[in-house]
């Protein structure tokens, strides 16, 4: 039986999965989950981590990085290399750019630096949760000239190859098509795809944008989708729009 079954009166329960090693710290990030109705898985291992995620049904994974067993990006290497697009948010103390950088390449969705205030865990884990229901619910189908982007099934395919996207770059790449040749600052974008609005995040947006790209430019045959306006921010730009 699927656990998104169980109703907490006509609303049905957000299944958050949390690899947390350090018992403190992860008893206050469950203390603070649970008072917001979700249910909470805990593992303190990688191994823990995937058997949870082969037997639950998840919406979102809260992944600490330095395991007993192992870097939690391995973990979250895995899940996109098995075309997983469950949302992960990576726990980190590592607070360097490169650091960052490197979560967000292997799969990452967001990050949040160690030590951080719960109000703000509880506003990322409110908007990524969010937004990943929205994109659930709509049904749209979009197409660009041999390039379609189908919001239900949560897939791009560009010239009938199928583009391997994490959900936070499907969900920027989305944004993006829905609002064709519209120009969106990075405030803008992480206000509407992240959910938040911080000061200081914005590479966040830079480092998706230059991914979404290399994969989006590994199949041939159509243009740069995504352009930067130098000075203001990024926009899509439709093929038909190019041939004018």
């Amino acid at each position: 039986m699927n656990d998104n079954t169980k109703h907490n009166g006509h609303q049905i329960k957000q299944h958050i999965l949390l690899v947390e090693d350090e018992q403190d710290l992860a008893k206050l990030i469950m203390l603070n989950l649970t008072a917001l109705n979700y249910e909470v898985f805990h593992a303190t291992t990688l191994s823990q981590a995937m058997q949870i995620i082969d037997t639950k049904s998840l919406d979102l994974i809260l992944m600490d990085r330095m395991l007993p067993d192992g870097d939690g990006i391995m973990l979250c290497q895995q899940l996109r290399e098995a075309g997983k697009s469950l949302p992960v948010m990576m726990l980190t103390a590592k607070d360097s750019e490169a650091d960052i950088v490197l979560g967000l390449e292997a799969g990452a969705d967001d990050y949040l630096v160690k030590p951080f205030s719960v109000l703000e865990l509880r506003a990322r884990v409110k908007a990524m949760l969010r937004r990943s229901k929205v994109q659930q619910i709509q049904t749209e189908q979009l197409e660009f000239n041999g390039v379609t982007i189908n919001s239900t099934t949560r897939e791009v395919v560009s010239n009938n190859s199928t583009l391997e996207l994490t959900a936070r770059e499907f969900d920027l790449l989305l944004f993006l098509a829905q609002h064709p040749l519209q120009v969106f600052s990075r405030m803008q974008l992480l206000e509407a795809v992240w959910g938040y609005n911080y000061d200081g995040y914005e590479h966040t947006v830079n480092s998706h944008i230059n991914r979404l790209r290399t994969k989006l430019s590994r199949s041939p045959g159509h243009p740069e989708l995504v352009k930067t306006v130098w000075g203001v921010g990024y926009k899509f730009s439709p093929p038909e729009a190019g041939a004018h």
